[in-house]
């Protein structure tokens, strides 16, 4: 008599698992949306029960809000590249990665959909993960260009640096989610360089 055999299908569990429900949840934020987000849908995805996510996320807030906070990329280390230009593309190279990896639209679509009061949380968790470490680096690239004698760094205030998410995140909201390399550039020629730049003497006379 022949046997009949079944596929094995093995259960994910603790990292591999918790990996696994991350990137359903980010799959599904891109695709559905945070409105028809589900946790049903997840625990299918990641071929796990929903009764296991239930027992450690209350609600589809907190675990897209681990799911994110866990997928965001690490605090980039200042560049040195030995000019202020060349270090601060390679910063806004780095935040334009973030923004267009899956976290990031991901993010980036909850964002959208929420009105102030329910993205609080979501905005809160962007400006720890990315905006304030990058204005961190911003900082220290002008500082390094200060002690060069490039740059004047007190014109380095919090307005000016916060001309590049801003712009970023007004680009990526008008333009269909594209801020190009042509862009970056732009926005250091014409907007930080002559912001930041220690004038020559002949210049400043």
């Amino acid at each position: 008599m022949r046997r009949t055999t079944y596929p094995v299908v093995l259960r994910r569990r603790g990292p591999a698992l918790e990996r696994a429900i991350f990137e359903a949840t980010l799959e599904q934020l891109i695709v559905t949306g945070y409105a028809r987000f589900s946790m049903e849908a997840v625990a299918a995805a990641a071929q796990t029960g929903k009764a296991s996510l239930y027992r450690r996320w209350g609600s589809k807030e907190q675990l897209v809000l681990d799911a994110l906070s866990a997928s965001l990329p690490p605090a980039m280390e200042p560049p040195d590249n030995g000019s202020l230009r060349a270090d601060l593309l390679a910063v806004i190279g780095a935040l334009r990665a973030a923004m267009t990896s899956r976290t990031g639209c991901a993010a980036r679509a909850v964002i959208s959909e929420l009105d102030h009061e329910r993205a609080a949380a979501f905005i809160g968790l962007v400006h720890q993960q990315i905006l304030d470490p990058a204005h961190l680096v911003l900082l220290q690239v002008v500082k390094a260009a200060a002690e060069r004698g490039e740059a004047n760094l007190e014109a380095a205030t919090p307005t000016v640096l916060d001309v590049v998410p801003a712009m970023m995140m007004y680009r990526h909201k008008t333009q269909q989610g594209r801020f190009t390399e042509e862009d970056a550039q732009a926005l250091v020629d014409q907007v930080l360089l002559p912001a930041l730049l220690r004038p020559s003497p002949r210049e400043a006379g």
